[in-house]
């Protein structure tokens, strides 16, 4: 009946072992080859949710969280019943003991022995609380690695959309440059001007050249940006559905600045406050240092020999242990551990409050950072548009004999000029828009 329950005992317990590896390997499942298409079509949204369930250094985060998991039920079955097995074979080589002038034969045995154990202390119980607050502070990392991996992808989206546009605008640009030096030239060779004339007009066209596969090198790079963060091969043709005005539109901003500012939402808050607790926590367990171990284990042993007489058998078929142990003296190493987590504590606390204190300053820089954005993105892209104009304007006059050289010389550093400008702006609009939306956890 013994041997009965033992093996019911071992079969509950591996039961309970397999479960909870499975539960611990569900994500390096998760890890399979997957087939990218050869063309993507991605919306911005469609971007990020792609990024999210194909990045590597996110699935590494998500993995950390198992991890957790793993540590925490590693902490818990150190508290639960564990059972050993040993087998063990012994020959005597034929040797017989004398005992009263009499001799024995040892005969050659075997023995199996099965040991049932249980240990628990305050710093055990107290382990499993730490590592469930280890697994929502690896949450929190994870939603943060999330949420930081969204802005990066719009950011890297939106710089794919505005040089794109600049590409075209200046491409145009070109265009008009190039029928200019045409007509300059010919006027040149039938000595209505100057060569210098159409020199000069020349270098503005080299000049506008260089400017825009300057760009073309850049928007390769962000698409390149793009495809990493996306986890796709470089030869992937991707292309992106979303507008650029409607992401940069004022109903989009007056939609993000409406939104209320909830502290308890804010991750920082909420990672600052599981430090906290995760600092109290600590104390405890540098507290149970004082505190007793309870260990209890029962062991079963059933010897058998393989000759015809038993022999000289001292190996008790069962035996039961308790034993309580408790520290007495550590010459104050346990005290100044107590101490040295108080002080941790205190500094979390004080983190804690500083931070706190500060989420509503910075929610109103955010807020400021992000209105003062899109007021110079609307200034910035006016100006581009304007300065389009005069620069076609010139050129028309330019080629009448209205406007000089010089005059066409200007509009077109002007416009080179505004298109900087105005990519600046659409960029530092895109990381107001991020930085707010990452910080009400939206």
């Amino acid at each position: 009946m013994k041997k009965i329950v033992f093996f019911i005992c071992l079969l509950a317990i591996g039961v309970m072992g397999m479960q909870a590896e499975d539960h611990v390997m569900a994500a390096a499942k998760k890890v399979t080859p997957r087939e990218v298409p050869a063309t993507l079509n991605l919306s911005l949204s469609e971007a990020q949710d792609y990024a999210i369930e194909n990045n590597r250094s996110l699935r590494n985060a998500d993995l950390a969280v198992q991890k957790a998991y793993a540590q925490r039920w590693q902490t818990i079955a150190s508290m639960l019943p564990q059972l050993d097995m040993s087998w063990g074979f012994q020959s005597m080589m034929g040797y017989e003991m004398l005992l009263g002038g009499m001799p024995i034969k040892m005969n050659d045995n075997g023995t199996l022995s099965v040991t049932a154990s249980v240990g628990i202390n305050g710093q055990a119980v107290v382990g499993a609380l730490l590592n469930n607050i280890a697994i929502d502070m690896q949450r929190l990392s994870l939603q943060q690695s999330e949420d930081d991996l969204r802005a990066n992808v719009k950011t890297s989206y939106v710089s794919v959309l505005v040089l794109e546009d600049v590409v075209k605008l200046l491409d145009a640009s070109l265009k008009n440059l190039e029928e200019l030096v045409a007509i300059t030239q010919s006027s040149v060779d039938a000595g209505m001007a100057e060569q210098t004339a159409a020199d000069q007009i020349v270098v503005r066209v080299n000049t506008l050249k260089n400017n825009i596969n300057a760009n073309k090198r850049s928007t390769q790079l962000a698409i390149n940006a793009l495809k990493v963060l996306l986890n796709i091969p470089v030869d992937t043709e991707l292309t992106l559905t979303s507008k650029l005005d409607d992401m940069l539109s004022a109903e989009a901003i007056l939609q993000l600045l409406g939104k209320d500012f909830v502290l308890e939402n804010n991750l920082n808050y909420q990672t600052l406050e599981k430090n906290v607790e995760l600092a109290k926590t600590n104390v405890h367990m540098a507290g149970w240092a004082y505190g007793p171990t309870v260990a209890l284990a029962y062991q079963y042993s059933d010897k058998s020999y393989f000759g015809k007489s038993e022999g000289l058998n001292m190996t008790p078929p069962n035996a039961l242990s308790l034993s309580l142990s408790m520290p007495l003296w550590s010459s104050g190493k346990r005290a100044a551990g107590v101490v040295e987590k108080k002080i941790a504590l205190e500094e979390a606390r004080n983190l804690f409050a500083e931070t706190t204190d500060n989420l509503a300053i910075q929610n109103e820089q955010l807020r400021y950072n992000l209105q003062n954005g899109y007021d110079t993105y609307v200034t910035e892209k006016e100006n581009m548009r304007v300065t389009q104009q005069i620069f076609e304007s010139t050129s028309q006059k330019y080629d009448q004999g209205v406007a000089s050289k010089l005059d066409l010389i200007n509009a077109s550093n002007d416009l080179i000029s505004a298109q900087s400008t105005y990519v600046q702006a659409v960029l530092t609009l895109v990381n107001a828009q991020v930085e707010l939306e990452k910080f009400l956890n939206l």
